[in-house]
């Protein structure tokens, strides 16, 4: 039982899983799942309750049982103690004017990741302010490479998204030439296949890897199929670059997408062995979001937002080149508005960086929700601020087959040239190359060879 008095009113918080839950700024999701607070004051007196929470609490106080949750067992079964020494003597509030502290730099964050549990970073956003967030995240760099280089300092990527509604390869092709002229796709060409099956799954690998062959340029792509189906291309001998997946944090949800951590590691070993990788071996691809574990009633009673924290427990364990956190694409059901979905796209990616990952966020909305394109080019700044690793390029951005808004080519070049960032490096020396960008990174006429890609 945890107790906090406020004005003579004492708020009674029987467990850890309903402090953590009260404790979360206000969102549609928790308010549907029935385990927000119900009051302001209530939610301050459970933040004051979580604050003087000892991290070492985590280590046996499990939000899930052991015994029930295959994630669970992973996140304890993990935990390195040593790494989490320097800090074990800690409250959650303590951890946060650690985190804060301006000798506590890149190389110190990166030695704790391994001794920190998703509830323990889950627990210290609940009581950072927005400034706190970004402030932690853009000390964390977090590198990974297969044929570009992503994450470094100074440096802004993107999935170029080129979907479209019936899988058509001269409108996928037009996108992609669209998104290469500005510059996009360093992260990944990444497509959400309209039919996830074997045939059009392959069909599509065969062309973005022409594409790339044929104009030599430094990128990985992915279709962004079940990883069952990604699977059975690697055995057809398909040009797989990137092993894709969405992911929760509970063994419940992942049962819903149909995937197990077994399941998972059978894939990884699957794209490993293709050793497709130019500068490095990072080959997986997952996705996340706030309210897919309530959405498929998995969530165990758990706040949204612990639950996103631990499905980058799920994606840390094996090596991902790419983590993106799709932050309002569920619907206003589970982030309502625009101020809602801003708190949630830094929180997710303030506890991915801090626990290791490199964090994306795709900075979007869907048309029901109470949000529009001011509010997302608000989160793209404080993301390009935050140290945020990629995020979309979409033309328009309005994905014409996922029905959508989320960022635009232009917005991309917007971060780079307000924050003085570059493209991944080996991406950088191929649009030079090809007369795209100058030295400074402004956009020239291009190579106009590149449109021959609209005859596959």
């Amino acid at each position: 039982m945890y107790q906090q008095t406020i004005r003579n009113i004492t708020y009674n918080f029987p467990d850890l899983k309903t402090l953590m839950a009260k404790a979360t700024p206000r969102r549609s999701g928790d308010e549907l799942a029935g385990v927000s607070a119900q009051s302001a004051q209530e939610r301050v007196a459970a933040q004051m309750a979580l604050v003087d929470i000892p991290l070492k609490t985590f280590l046996d106080n499990h939000l899930i049982p052991y015994e029930q949750d295959e994630v669970t067992r992973l996140i304890v079964d993990t935990h390195d103690a040593q790494a989490f020494l320097p800090i074990s003597h800690l409250t959650v509030g303590d951890f946060r004017d650690y985190l804060l502290r301006e000798d506590v730099d890149k190389q110190v964050l990166t030695g704790l990741q391994k001794g920190l549990m998703p509830e323990m970073v889950a627990a210290v956003s609940k009581i950072m302010r927005v400034q706190d967030l970004i402030s932690v995240a853009a000390k964390c760099e977090v590198v990974t490479q297969f044929r570009t280089t992503i994450g470094l300092q100074g440096r802004f990527s993107t999935r170029l998204q080129p979907n479209h509604p019936t899988d058509d390869y001269k409108g996928i092709a037009a996108s992609m030439i669209d998104g290469l002229f500005y510059g996009s796709g360093d992260a990944v060409i990444g497509i959400n296949p309209a039919t996830d099956n074997i045939p059009t799954v392959i069909g599509l690998l065969e062309m973005l890897d022409t594409i790339r062959q044929r104009f030599e340029i430094p990128m990985q792509s992915c279709v962004l199929s079940h990883i069952t189906t990604t699977i059975q291309a690697i055995e057809r001998n398909a040009p797989v670059d990137l092993v894709f997946q969405s992911v929760g944090g509970t063994e419940a949800t992942n049962t819903s997408f149909g995937v197990n951590l077994n399941i998972l590691q059978e894939g990884y070993e699957a794209g490993l062995s293709l050793n497709r990788g130019t500068v490095g071996n990072n080959l997986m691809y997952f996705e996340t979001g706030q309210g897919s574990s309530l959405s498929a009633n998995a969530h165990h009673g758990l706040d949204q937002q612990t639950c996103e924290a631990r499905a980058y427990a799920v994606a840390r364990h094996f090596n991902p080149l790419l983590v993106n956190t799709v932050v309002g694409f569920i619907g206003p059901e589970y982030l309502y508005d625009g101020k809602q979905i801003i708190r949630a796209g830094l929180e997710d990616h303030f506890c991915g960086k801090l626990l290791g990952l490199p964090m994306g966020v795709d900075v979007c909305y869907t048309n029901h929700a109470e949000a529009d394109q001011d509010d997302m080019d608000t989160l793209l700044t404080l993301l390009g601020a935050a140290g945020c690793n990629f995020i979309m390029g979409i033309p328009g951005a309005d994905d014409v087959m996922l029905h959508y808004q989320s960022t635009s080519f232009h917005d991309a070049l917007y971060i780079r040239h307000l924050l003085g960032k570059r493209p991944a490096p080996e991406f950088e020396e191929w649009l030079l190359k090809m007369n795209i960008f100058d030295e400074k990174m402004r956009l020239k006429s291009g190579d106009v060879k590149l449109i021959e890609a609209m005859d596959l």
